[in-house]
C-alpha cells in the first residue's frame, strides 16, 4: 500500500478505446482528471465488440488448467477443435505456447483463482457503478444454463467450480435434469440430456454497452481521438507524450495502455516482460423462432450462445493466431457443426455480422494492471476471456492507483514487472 507518485495527475492519455480502455478513463474523470482516448480503429475495435457479453464471474474460471494441454495437442490435428493452435506458426508464439504450458499446473491454476478473487467479487459492482454515474446502458440479471447430452458429463464442470468455491469464489449453482433443461430452455433439442445452471450471472449488449460508455466519456469532457495508431511513448519529467504513425502526437500528466492482444510491442519496451498474444474467438448472430430467455454455455463445444437483438449471439473457440490476421471462415463453420445439434428451430444458413476478436492472453493467465518502469506509464490488459467481466473493475482500482499513487493489494498480483 505504498508506491506513492508526486502530485496528482490532472490530465491523462488512454490508448484503447475498448470495455478496459474506456472503464479507466471514466473512473479517472470521477478522480476529476481530464482525460482523451486515442484509438487506431474505433469505439469497441477489438475484443469489445463481438464477444458473448456475459458478466458471468461463476464462470471465470482461469485457461491454464492442466487438461488444455492435452486439448492444445489434439488441436493441431483437428481444426474444428475449439481451442486451435495453427501447426505452422512464428518462433515468438511456439515461445509463448511453451511458457504458457509451464504455467498449466494445479498451483498456477489456484494463484490464478486467488489473484483473481478481487476482480470477480466486485466486477458486477463495477457496472453498476458506470450505470448509475449516467452510462445509458443496462445490464440483464438472467441464469447461465450449462447443458450437456448426460449427467455423467457434468463432471468435469462440477468439478471446476467445487474448485473455485473452495477458493472463495460464490457460485450459486443447481444440477438440472433433462425435463428440467427442456423447460427452462425449450428451444433445445432432445440432444441436451442434463445441466448445470449458474445464479447471480448478467449478460450485456457488449458493443452497445461500450459504445454508451463512450458516449458518457464524451459528456463528462473527455474526448476520444480515432485513427491514432501509438508508434512511440516519450516520458517526460512531468508529462508523457504517445507519438502516431503519422507523427500525431498526444500529451497527459500520465498515460494508460489498454491495447488488448496489441498490447507487447510496446509494453515491452516499458519492462513488462510477461507478453500477451490473441487468443482469438469468433462469434455470428442467427435467428430463432422464439428467443431464449436466458445464456446457454455448451461447455463439451466451449461455445456461448445469448439473447441478442431479435435472435442468438452465438460465441466460440480460442484460435492462436494474430490479433490482425483475417477470420477463418472454417472456424465458423466448426462452430456451427458443433451447436446446430442441440436446438431446435434455428435457422442456422441465415446467420449474420460473423466477427473474429482477438482476446489478450498471458502466459500466466494473469492480467497486468498497474506502473511500468517509465514514470507516469501504466498498462492494463491481459484479461483473456474475462476482460468484459473485468473490465469496470480493473478500470476503477487503476484509476484509484493512479491518482492516488497507492497500490491496493487487489493490484498486487497483476503487476506488470513481475
Amino acid at each position: 500500500m505504498t508506491e506513492t507518485t508526486g502530485g496528482r495527475p490532472r490530465t491523462a492519455v488512454v490508448v484503447g478505446a475498448g470495455i478496459v480502455g474506456l472503464s479507466t478513463a471514466w473512473f479517472l474523470q470521477e478522480h476529476g482528471v481530464r482525460v482523451t482516448v486515442l484509438d487506431r480503429n474505433g469505439v469497441a475495435a477489438g475484443a469489445s465488440w463481438g464477444n458473448a457479453g456475459w458478466l458471468s464471474p461463476g464462470l471465470a474460471i482461469p485457461l491454464n488448467e492442466p487438461a488444455v494441454l492435452r486439448t492444445g495437442l489434439g488441436s493441431l490435428v483437428r481444426r474444428d477443435a475449439p481451442l486451435h493452435v495453427p501447426p505452422t506458426v512464428s518462433p515468438g508464439l511456439w515461445s509463448f505456447l511453451l511458457r504458457f504450458a509451464a504455467h498449466c499446473t494445479w498451483p498456477a491454476w489456484h494463484r490464478v483463482v486467488a489473484g483473481n478473487l478481487a476482480l470477480n467479487n466486485e466486477c458486477l459492482d463495477g457496472f453498476d457503478a458506470l450505470i448509475r454515474g449516467g452510462v445509458a446502458a443496462e445490464t440483464v440479471e438472467a441464469p447461465i444454463t450449462a447443458v450437456f447430452e448426460s449427467a455423467a458429463q457434468t463432471a468435469p464442470l462440477l468439478a471446476e467450480l467445487r474448485r473455485i468455491t473452495a477458493a472463495g469464489v460464490l457460485v450459486d449453482h443447481t444440477t438440472l435434469t433433462g425435463s428440467e433443461v427442456a423447460a427452462h430452455v425449450p428451444q433445445l433439442s432432445a440432444r441436451a440430456g442434463a445441466g448445470v445452471q449458474l445464479a447471480g450471472q448478467r449478460y450485456v449488449d457488449p458493443g452497445g454497452f461500450v459504445a454508451a460508455l463512450a458516449d458518457s466519456v464524451r459528456e463528462r469532457g473527455g474526448t476520444i481521438r480515432t485513427g491514432f495508431d501509438v508508434r512511440s511513448i516519450l516520458p517526460q519529467r512531468n508529462a508523457v507524450t504517445l507519438v502516431a504513425d503519422n507523427d500525431a502526437g498526444a500529451s497527459g500528466d500520465v498515460a494508460v495502455l489498454a491495447t488488448g492482444a496489441w498490447l507487447s510491442p510496446l509494453a515491452k519496451k516499458l519492462g513488462v516482460r510477461v507478453p500477451v498474444r490473441a487468443g482469438r474467438g469468433y462469434s455470428f448472430t442467427v435467428p430463432t423462432a422464439s428467443p431464449i430467455r436466458h445464456p446457454v454455455y455448451l461447455p463439451g463445444i466451449r461455445v456461448a450462445c445469448t439473447p441478442y437483438r431479435d435472435g442468438m449471439r452465438v460465441a466460440g473457440t480460442m484460435e492462436f493466431r494474430g490479433p490482425d490476421d483475417p477470420p477463418d471462415e472454417r472456424r465458423v463453420r466448426a462452430i456451427v457443426r458443433s451447436a446446430a445439434p442441440f436446438f431446435d428451430d434455428v435457422d442456422w444458413s441465415a446467420r449474420t455480422g460473423t466477427w473474429v476478436g482477438p482476446r489478450p492472453v498471458t502466459t500466466d493467465g494473469l492480467p497486468l494492471i498497474g506502473a511500468t518502469t517509465a514514470p507516469g506509464v501504466f498498462v492494463a490488459g491481459g484479461h483473456g476471456m474475462w476482460g468484459f467481466t473485468q473490465g469496470p473493475v480493473t478500470g476503477r482500482l487503476l484509476a484509484e492507483r493512479i491518482v492516488t499513487g497507492k497500490r491496493s493489494e487487489a493490484l498486487r498480483p497483476f503487476d506488470p514487472l513481475r
